[in-house]
């Protein structure tokens, strides 16, 4: 798969690829967020996660796709502080404010954030058509958190703060997105840099988790209905990031991470399909300037 991949970057084939790569991520971080709705601790909900990413990734990547060169060591260890400095701001985020509102405002700002970033260290250049795209994209996520945010009726009190660390953590993804980007990059196999980097990014939570425990802050029966969600999480998580990482690879860094966004469309979707959630024409029609901004990227 992998020497198929790197046949075909440069082609306009590979532009197309790009952009059905990064719509299925959004499709599969729409799943994986949902997983993290809020109902339960988030800490604990993400160690779960990890621990089972750990238990499936160090295996692949240690017999299954080749080890990284020494000079390329580096990289993981950016991947590794990056990465965990974002999911520390976005445990704190979804703490202390309501996921319906902070979700789309990770997701909104990480947008901006990314392709302003990557226009400037990929010197990529954006048509009129992708720049308005992006926009309604924005404007879209953005008003569905303010929709969100006049019906929320409890959890105010911690909204302003949740908001802000919100915004911090949309800025990390950009980050790391624009980051994994250049190493996925400067790999001869880009699933190398995937199942290392979750090798390598499934370490920290559940270390913590295993101290709590031992320090009896944490009890492992909180831990245990949340198997099969962690299980769910370790194949989603996977899919989700080789997606958009092959993605970035094949095509722009930035076009690629807006389409992505798309995940907060696709996240309204299974709160209808699944979870019953009604939509009345507010939501209906900011889910249209979102769906107008994902065809507006792909004209432009």
């Amino acid at each position: 798969m992998s020497a198929w991949l790197i046949s075909v970057e440069g082609t306009d084939f590979a532009s197309r690829l790009a952009m059905i790569l990064a719509l299925m991520a959004a499709v599969f971080h729409a799943s994986f967020a949902a997983l993290q709705n809020g109902r339960d601790n988030p800490w604990i909900s993400r160690a779960a996660i990890d621990v089972a990413l750990f238990l499936l990734a160090w295996p692949i990547a240690l017999f299954l796709v080749p080890w990284p060169h020494a000079e390329h060591i580096w990289l993981f260890v950016g991947v590794f502080v990056i990465h965990n400095i974002y999911k520390a701001f976005q445990g704190m985020t979804y703490a202390r404010g309501a996921y319906t509102v902070v979700y789309p405002v990770v997701r909104g700002s990480s947008v901006l954030a990314t392709v302003i970033v990557s226009g400037i260290v990929f010197q990529e250049v954006y048509s009129i058509w992708q720049w308005s795209g992006v926009l309604s994209l924005v404007c879209g996520i953005f008003g569905l958190a303010v929709y969100n945010w006049r019906k929320l009726q409890v959890g105010r009190e911690t909204l302003f703060s949740a908001l802000g660390l919100a915004v911090l953590s949309g800025i990390m993804v950009a980050a790391y997105t624009t980051f994994d980007a250049y190493g996925i990059r400067q790999m001869p196999d880009p699933l190398t840099f995937v199942f290392w980097f979750f090798a390598i990014d499934s370490i920290t939570i559940p270390l913590f988790v295993f101290v709590w425990v031992r320090q009896g802050r944490l009890s492992l029966s909180a831990i245990r209905p949340l198997v099969a969600r962690g299980l769910a999480g370790a194949v989603l998580a996977p899919l989700s990031f080789g997606c958009v990482m092959m993605a970035t690879r094949l095509d722009s860094v930035g076009i690629a991470a807006a389409l992505r966004e798309t995940s907060v469309l696709f996240a309204a979707f299974i709160g209808v399909l699944f979870l019953k959630e009604t939509v009345g024409p507010r939501r209906v029609c900011l889910m249209a300037l979102i769906v107008a901004g994902a065809i507006l990227i792909n004209v432009g």
